[in-house]
């Protein structure tokens, strides 16, 4: 049975971040897009995304001579499970630790630090 909630590799992260950005895409699209940032071989590609099939992340079917590769989660669903799990591991499952790390290493701007107390503001 496939199991999407198997981790995902950093390149195999690489090419679900291209599917979402296209909604979908045949290995040659993929394999163009991230030729952009670093050069990659089109079978290494093909191979990526015949794995993320058989792991649950990618659902494929026949589009003319290609497969058309469509994603079975949506990035957001898929993002926050990656989150949920790095807590679990890292800050034993609690967010603030994070958060007050992230604020004490300067990674947050000004402007995201309003938009994080915007956000308190309306759930309070």
């Amino acid at each position: 049975m496939k199991n999407p909630k198997q981790k995902l590799t950093n390149a195999e992260l690489e090419i679900m971040h291209v599917v979402w950005e296209f909604e979908g895409g045949t290995v040659r699209e993929v394999h163009e897009s991230l030729n952009k940032r670093r050069p990659l071989a089109y079978t290494t590609v093909m191979t990526m995304m015949n794995i993320l099939e058989e792991k649950g992340h990618l659902t494929r079917r026949k589009q003319g001579r290609a497969y058309l590769y469509e994603p079975v989660r949506p990035k957001s669903q898929v993002i926050s499970g990656m989150v949920d799990d790095f807590l679990g591991r890292v800050f034993d499952g609690s967010a603030q630790p994070l958060l007050l790390s992230l604020i004490k290493d300067r990674k947050l701007s000004k402007k995201d630090l309003e938009e994080i107390a915007r956000m308190i503001r309306e759930v309070e």
